[in-house]
């Protein structure tokens, strides 16, 4: 069964810096792009960023020129660096995979991970 693992998160004063990771786990033959949303309770999901197999990225507006997101193929795991935290970045932060294959041929158009819970406070 695939699955995508979060790591990481935790608590963090404004200024301060965390890093996610998210693996893909299982056995997959492609992954297209793997990223990260984020959201309060009762809040809509919010993209964060994206990165796909070939390198491109996608930033959300909050987050673009503090967060630098990046993907290992070999391990097939995503990282979200975040630096320059600020208080409105307090969220739970969930890992997206898209278009992955497993090698038997299943396709997953979106997979999400359980979450991270960031909090940044004084």
């Amino acid at each position: 069964q695939v699955q995508l693992v979060e790591s990481g998160g935790g608590l963090a004063q404004p200024g301060g810096s965390l890093r996610l990771s998210c693996v893909v786990s299982g056995r997959i033959r492609s992954v297209m792009g793997l990223g990260w949303h984020r959201q309060a309770p009762g809040g809509q999901r919010e993209m964060v960023a994206l990165i796909t197999d070939g390198g491109s990225t996608v930033y959300g507006d909050a987050v673009r020129d503090r967060f630098t997101v990046s993907m290992d193929n070999a391990k097939n795991t995503v990282y979200l660096q975040m630096d320059s935290l600020k208080v409105e970045d307090t969220d739970t932060y969930f890992c997206k995979g898209v278009d992955v294959v497993e090698t038997e041929g299943h396709e997953h158009r979106r997979l999400w991970g359980q979450g991270a819970l960031v909090t940044v406070a004084t």
